[in-house]
């Protein structure tokens, strides 16, 4: 009897067999959403290449996962977790939130799937933090408690942003006529270094000239439009007033994390740049800052990795 894990995003859907006592995967596949009209019909397509009948299931998935009926965001998948698992005859289904599986994956990393960008020791049973601007910007926090590792999650990303230099000020009040409420996401997102680089162009009084995240990164490390490279260092900056703020709520001695699609696009750029400096610039509390540690993730999947941390628990198989 098998035990897979998912994740499933608004393009992609990947799936792996999970073994209970190690939490090696095997069976890799991924799957174009597109390809299937509902999400049973690419887990009947996957099953079916599988040697042994699946008992147990979890997906990490982008969308709320609370009620029964799953709608997602993105794609006009939607099913009843109930009437899935009969499908599937399965023993136990999980559905989690794909940043709960993202925030599972941390304590489960080793130094080859992080990247350090300054502070101390993490305490590894410490409160960590862990955020991802990508579509999105997802926040969650990991706490560890009667030997189990647990996902609070909220909506931080939708938190007000608040500016930390006259720069930041000036792109706030731009972006207020557009969109009213700020939220951080509007600067920590794909779409959001796009906001900050129309936002300069209007400040710098220069035509826009580009419309797509990965048209600002490039041209900026390139070094071939001073706005475009000067819209990059900005966003770093704020990731990093945004993160210092996230170890402050809840004292997260063990550590800061990075995930998303889009950081990891210029990661030279970024370990170069003041994120970190801008982590502990927060006055009276620099000093306690300096002592957290941040990191980005370079794992290729953390979602799934965090998906068979989440089964395995559930399970029995994982007591730290």
């Amino acid at each position: 009897m098998l035990s897979v894990v998912a994740d499933v995003g608004g393009t992609n859907i990947r799936l792996a067999v999970c073994c209970n006592k190690t939490g090696d995967v095997s069976h890799l596949r991924t799957f174009a959403c597109a390809e299937f009209l509902t999400l049973d019909a690419t887990l009947f397509q996957y099953f079916s290449t599988l040697p042994e009948k699946v008992s147990a299931l979890c997906l990490a998935i982008a969308c709320p996962v609370e009620e029964d009926l799953v709608s997602m965001t993105n794609l006009s998948w939607q099913f009843s977790k109930t009437s899935l698992k009969e499908k599937l005859q399965l023993d136990h289904l999980f559905v989690i939130n794909d940043y709960t599986g993202i925030s599972l994956a941390v304590p489960f990393l080793n130094d080859q799937q992080k990247i350090k960008i300054g502070g101390g020791e993490a305490d590894p049973l410490g409160v960590t933090a862990v955020f991802g601007p990508g579509t999105g910007l997802g926040v969650s926090h990991i706490i560890h408690v009667a030997k189990k590792w647990i996902s609070l999650d909220g909506e931080g990303g939708h938190a007000s942003f608040a500016p930390n230099t006259s720069e930041q000020a000036d792109v706030l009040l731009l972006l207020q006529e557009q969109f009213g409420h700020v939220s951080a996401e509007r600067l920590l997102s794909g779409q959001g270094l796009v906001n900050i680089y129309h936002a300069m162009c209007r400040l710098e009084g220069k035509a826009v000239e580009f419309h797509e995240p990965r048209q600002v990164t490039e041209v900026a490390l390139e070094n071939n439009c001073s706005i475009a490279t000067r819209s990059l260092t900005l966003f770093c900056e704020v990731m990093g007033g945004f993160a210092g703020n996230l170890a402050l709520n809840l004292a997260c001695t063990g550590g800061v994390y990075i995930a998303g699609g889009v950081v990891p696009r210029f990661i030279e750029f970024f370990s170069n740049s003041e994120f970190r400096s801008f982590f502990e610039a927060k006055g009276r509390f620099k000093t306690y800052l300096e002592s957290i540690p941040t990191y980005l993730i370079t794992h290729d999947n953390p979602g799934l990795l965090g998906a068979t941390v989440f089964l395995r628990q559930e399970l029995g198989y994982i007591e730290e």
